[in-house]
């Protein structure tokens, strides 16, 4: 069996609060394969947020390992835990986090040019995404002037335009309408797939975890199998 892209081994959190402390994640494993998705289900409050920005390389755990490719992450220091950040992991959040003040086009261009990608390449390849997304006539429109569901859509285009290994989503649908937020997240779904990315996203909505690979439920720190979650088709 081939090493998983991204693996998560005895991951623990606890947040303190002056003489209180809150154990937010207990011994956390959870993988993914390349071309894999993953539902990352619970409660409100019960950290899937937190355990998606250690996944991230946006926090570090009190214990435990975030591996990607077979790297321990551990020990890098933030530059380090940065430049894997920004080749290999791509996010998409609740609330779509575009600059106002730029255009769709350039939403989507920015993060590849600070990747080092010249002007040229970073703009064709945010055109091929907004065009593949039926979105060719809005590229030169700000977020303002975008629907909800057109923004999320340029937020994910975003995520994925450095082509990287893991997508992290974190309830990239819970903000839309329930039929936006259908097509928006078969096209979170369509891309993933297609670029073969290992993926946790967190959702609440039943109905879209069904329609992923496999469903895990976080719960009072432990991580378990969500049987009653259906496999997606293949």
């Amino acid at each position: 069996m081939s090493e998983p892209v991204f693996r998560l081994a005895g991951i623990s959190k606890t947040y303190h609060q002056g003489l209180k402390s809150l154990e937010v994640l207990r011994g956390v494993d959870l993988q993914a394969g390349e071309g894999e998705i993953v539902a990352l289900v619970g409660p409100s409050g019960a950290g899937k947020s937190t355990l998606l920005h250690i996944a991230g390389l946006l926090e570090r755990p009190d214990a435990g390992e975030v591996y990607l490719s077979g790297e321990a992450c551990g020990k890098l220091g933030e530059d380090g835990r940065t430049d894997l950040r920004r080749h290999n992991i791509g996010f998409v959040y609740q609330y779509h986090h575009l600059l106002p003040e730029f255009s769709a086009l350039e939403n989507i261009a920015l993060p590849q040019i600070i990747k080092g990608v010249s002007k040229k390449i970073a703009y064709e390849r945010a055109g091929e995404l907004l065009d593949w997304l039926g979105l060719a006539e809005r590229a030169t429109h700000r977020p303002g002037q975008l629907s909800g569901g057109e923004q999320q859509r340029v937020a994910i285009s975003r995520a994925l335009a450095n082509s990287p290994k893991v997508l992290l989503a974190d309830e990239p649908t819970g903000n839309l309408d329930p039929h936006t937020a259908d097509e928006v997240f078969q096209v979170l779904l369509k891309l993933a797939r297609g670029a073969g990315l290992a993926a946790v996203i967190a959702t609440h909505n039943p109905l879209l975890a069904s329609l992923m690979d496999r469903a895990v439920r976080l719960e009072d720190g432990h991580l378990e199998p969500e049987t009653q979650t259906a496999v997606a088709p293949g």
